[in-house]
């Protein structure tokens, strides 16, 4: 037996996505930072925090690869899930796409109030780092307890901040 993607006709209503996506990105500290070099794939793993409705913003060194290839290349995707989950439990996670960049000013300061609400809001650990924001333009949301097994939604964010149901894929024995 081989496993299939299948495109279900499964729309999730908006409310749905925003109560599901929510609990999600909030589940876990850390995530997965995922960028691009000219050549090749480059991830790292980071704390994080959610500042507004969805942009998600961190601290790191300038200097750090991941923040290089930010300032070549801002496409930018973010992974969160617990990590203590079991294979063949009712697992979750979420996967943000979308532009990242680096933060000045003003939003600076807002991104790093933000991290600072989530984490220590100690000024000598947060003057030491840039801030940056992955401002999401798509989520794909996995929530076996919300949607099933192996069922994965992916839904747009819209200029107001809104979710809009894309499509629905589960995985299905052939």
């Amino acid at each position: 037996m081989t496993a299939t993607v299948v495109r279900t006709g499964r729309r999730i209503s908006a409310d749905r996505l925003t109560r599901v996506a929510r609990k999600l990105l909030d589940a876990a500290p850390l995530c997965a930072l995922a960028t691009m070099t000219p050549n090749r794939a480059y991830i790292n793993t980071m704390y994080f925090a959610r500042a507004g409705e969805w942009d998600l913003v961190w601290i790191s060194a300038a200097q750090s690869q991941h923040s290089k290839n930010i300032r070549a290349n801002g496409r930018a995707a973010i992974a969160v899930y617990k990590s203590h989950q079991r294979w063949g439990g009712k697992d979750r996670g979420v996967q943000v796409f979308g532009r990242a960049r680096e933060l000045r000013g003003r939003a600076a300061r807002d991104g790093k109030a933000a991290y600072g609400r989530r984490f220590e809001n100690d000024a000598r650990i947060l003057e030491r780092y840039v801030v940056y924001r992955l401002r999401p333009t798509r989520l794909k949301l996995f929530d076996e307890r919300e949607f099933g097994s192996g069922t994965f939604v992916t839904a747009r964010v819209r200029r107001d901040g809104t979710l809009a149901w894309e499509h629905t894929e589960t995985y299905r024995d052939s």
